[in-house]
């Protein structure tokens, strides 16, 4: 029998894919109530504790077979050579009863030090590649991804949906299954469906709290903030979220690297738009700053997911937080 991939690496562009692969692979920890037990996450651009890493990756599994390791942005942990072949050993070593997943939101080259290890480790390991569509393959996208939903949609709601949408795919997803929704599964969903429900205004308040958080202007943030939780599921905001502040990190990081408005737009894959709005934003905080935030992020994530704190409050308290003098 073929050993099953205990190393998957899933990188490219598109966020909401790569979220939904890891996704799946938690959700197959069986009991939700017990699941958050053996799921770990770390980010290697907020700097890692290697033996937390050595002891997530090696415990035994709390009631469920397997357990469930992620690591998102592997590679700004292991820049230097030292430091990738002690990772390496890491991997080669470690136990197959967890699943080690790890997370770049950039495609990797062929070449690359991951990739080439991921090559000779055989059937242990595996990758996959997620980028975002192009423009012109985003109607295509919508009506697959409609099928995947258990929906149909007609092509010129496709389309408009895609003009609304840009190459977003989670913002797409997410006005889809509110389409879907409307029309309760029973028809296909029709361009004047899209025009009365799809009116896409979330990532542009999204844009709005953004400006708030960086203004320090905490009345306009709590008002905008709970606009958008009546408005959108608590789970669907905070996907939008935390994309934006990791744009918004990977934005700086480029600015501080001198780069143009141009070159943020290529690097990050993003419409004209949107990239002006996000390199305006980044500008309004420091890099050490957005590693902070983005830390204090993924903390309230883990907290949300083992149902310590209820998410919309821990996103009010969060608001609170930066915005207070």
């Amino acid at each position: 029998m073929p050993e099953s991939p205990s190393i998957i690496l899933l990188h490219g562009n598109d966020e909401f894919a790569i979220s939904r692969h890891i996704e799946k692979l938690c959700a197959n920890l069986g009991d939700p109530s017990s699941a958050g037990m053996n799921i770990s996450r770390f980010d290697g651009r907020l700097g890692l504790d290697f033996e937390a890493l050595n002891t997530a990756v090696n415990a035994a599994p709390f009631l469920a077979s397997h357990r469930v390791m992620v690591l998102v942005n592997p590679i700004s942990a292991f820049a230097s050579p030292e430091a990738r072949k002690r990772f390496i050993e890491f991997l080669d070593k470690a136990q197959p009863a967890t699943t080690i997943a790890l997370a770049e939101y950039n495609e990797l080259k062929r070449d690359h030090w991951l990739l080439k290890w991921v090559s000779q480790a055989g059937p242990r390991a595996t990758a996959h590649v997620y980028n975002m569509p192009k423009r012109w393959e985003m109607p295509r996208w919508i009506e697959s991804e409609t099928k995947k939903l258990g929906g149909k949609i007609e092509p010129d709601a496709a389309a408009r949906l895609s003009e609304m949408v840009g190459e977003d795919t989670r913002i797409a997803s997410q006005e889809l299954n509110k389409l879907l929704t409307y029309v309760n599964f029973a028809r296909p969903v029709t361009l004047l469906d899209v025009d009365r429900v799809s009116i896409v205004s979330a990532q542009g308040n999204v844009f709005e709290l953004v400006d708030a958080l960086g203004q320090g202007d905490g009345k306009k943030a709590q008002h905008v903030l709970h606009q958008l939780l009546e408005e959108e599921e608590a789970f669907e905001l905070w996907g939008m979220v935390i994309r934006q502040f990791r744009l918004l990190l990977q934005a700086r990081e480029l600015l501080d690297a001198s780069a143009s408005i141009q070159e943020v737009q290529k690097a990050l894959n993003l419409h004209e738009f949107v990239a002006q709005k996000v390199t305006s934003q980044a500008k309004r905080f420091s890099l050490s700053a957005l590693e902070s935030i983005y830390h204090k992020l993924l903390e309230i994530d883990e907290g949300a997911k083992t149902s310590q704190v209820p998410l919309d409050l821990a996103l009010d308290i969060f608001v609170g937080e930066l915005t207070k003098k």
